[in-house]
């Protein structure tokens, strides 16, 4: 047998909100229920997602910093850009695309900070850039939460 973790969270969100909670009495009791049930649902998006969705952003920010590096004035910087652009992650593990995302989210923080203070077309440019960045990896992160 081949464990499906989806499938899984899917069906125990399904008992919990079918089954479980309209057994129990009243609101007080049936409100945690139904509150695990929907967190088993996003869950399960989650768990569908995870991977892919750190991966795609851990590319898209090295792109960015690939493609905005000389937009950057301080070298130190432009130098980190460099190497984050070079870089990539080490397995396809969640985990460790979780910690390439922190170094990579800190590193677009930073240049932020930098690019807010220039001046110019391409650091304007840069700084759209960067917010465009930002608004995708948001829609990224949103829950479809479909209908029970």
């Amino acid at each position: 047998m081949k464990p499906d973790l989806g499938r899984f969270l899917e069906v125990a969100s399904a008992h919990l909100l079918q089954r479980s909670a309209p057994a129990l009495d009243g609101g007080y009791e049936q409100s945690p229920v139904m509150t695990l049930a929907v967190l088993l649902g996003i869950a399960r998006e989650e768990v569908d997602r995870a991977a892919a969705r750190r991966f795609e952003e851990n590319q898209a920010l090295r792109e960015f910093f690939r493609k905005w590096q000389g937009a950057v004035d301080d070298e130190a910087l432009r130098s980190r850009m460099v190497a984050a652009s070079e870089g990539s992650d080490p397995s396809l593990r969640v985990p460790d695309l979780e910690e390439s995302n922190a170094g990579l989210r800190a590193l677009l923080v930073d240049v932020h900070a930098q690019i807010e203070e220039q001046v110019g077309d391409e650091a304007r440019a840069c700084e759209d850039a960067l917010w465009r960045e930002l608004a995708l990896s948001t829609e990224r992160r949103r829950l479809t939460l479909a209908p029970f």
